[in-house]
């Protein structure tokens, strides 16, 4: 049987060549000055064609407002709008984290356990099906009006994608690196540390980045139910007394957080698993 020091340092330095190699044939990635303008150009554009169509048209603003006069609301309600994001964010992070927590481990545990994957494994799949609209009422007469209600929301909306992201990421390492691992008589524990895991990373952060954007909407979802603050709550009272440009504002400022938010699991990603963006 092999010395387990032995195992571990023949595994870092599979791992050491094989950045190595990645550094020698992939290119960094550059974004360009064109990158950055053909988008922002584009959108310039289409909210030109907006306000004129509006203009043109003479349409009210309670029924579609125009990008003016959205910014007009934006400098109108600019507190009101800070204070329900805070709300939203809050519970998005909360529900979000929560889910990492609790999906994560039960990932693990279903690919190291074949009973669980006959078990909870369908259950989860079940539970996927379910419309989350259809849950936020129930869980608003459980549970209150509070944040948990929303928080719940945004767990169960982003738990699935996160546990088969790593559920698919620790089944992904490369054959060869196993028959690698088996030769060197490692352990089940310096496998999962030196292969399964670091092979997962790029997936479960694919899983997160879907999952941040998921947490969004569901935390919208939980303030349209039942809620006394939040962005969703100020769309809803906003959509009802006719004040329209209120509520586009809202749908800006969660159009932002949400990309906001996903640049931010993005920027994580490029500090903890860096040969991500190489392969």
């Amino acid at each position: 049987m092999s010395d387990p020091t032995t195992a571990d340092s023949a595994l870092a330095d599979r791992a050491s060549e094989a950045d190595d190699g990645a550094e020698a044939w992939v290119d960094p990635e550059r974004v360009s000055l064109k990158d950055v303008l053909l988008p922002l150009v584009t959108f310039a554009v289409l909210l030109l064609i907006w306000e004129a169509a509006v203009r043109e048209a003479k349409i009210p603003a309670w029924l579609l407002p125009s990008p003016t006069v959205i910014g007009e609301a934006f400098a109108d309600w600019w507190r009101e709008l800070l204070a329900h994001s805070l709300v939203t964010l809050y519970e998005t992070l909360a529900g979000f984290a929560l889910s990492i927590a609790l999906g994560v481990p039960l990932a693990v545990a279903v690919v190291y356990s074949p009973v669980l994957q006959k078990t909870i494994y369908p259950i989860l799949l079940a539970l996927q099906s379910v419309p989350k609209v259809a849950i936020a009422p129930l869980l608003a007469l459980w549970i209150g009006f509070g944040a948990m209600p929303k928080i719940i929301v945004v767990f169960l909306v982003c738990f699935f994608p996160i546990v088969v992201a790593t559920a698919t990421g620790l089944t992904a390492v490369p054959p060869a690196l196993m028959d690698l691992i088996r030769s060197l008589s490692a352990t089940p524990f310096q496998t999962f540390v030196k292969a399964r895991f670091p092979t997962a990373m790029p997936h479960i952060f694919v899983g997160l980045k879907i999952a941040i954007t998921f947490a969004v909407i569901g935390a919208v979802i939980g303030e349209f139910v039942g809620s006394e603050s939040g962005l969703g709550y100020l769309i809803l009272v906003s959509s009802s007394q006719s004040r329209t440009p209120v509520a586009f504002a809202a749908l800006v400022v969660l159009t932002l957080m949400s990309i906001v938010l996903y640049y931010a699991v993005e920027f994580v990603e490029r500090l903890m698993v860096p040969w991500a963006t190489k392969t």
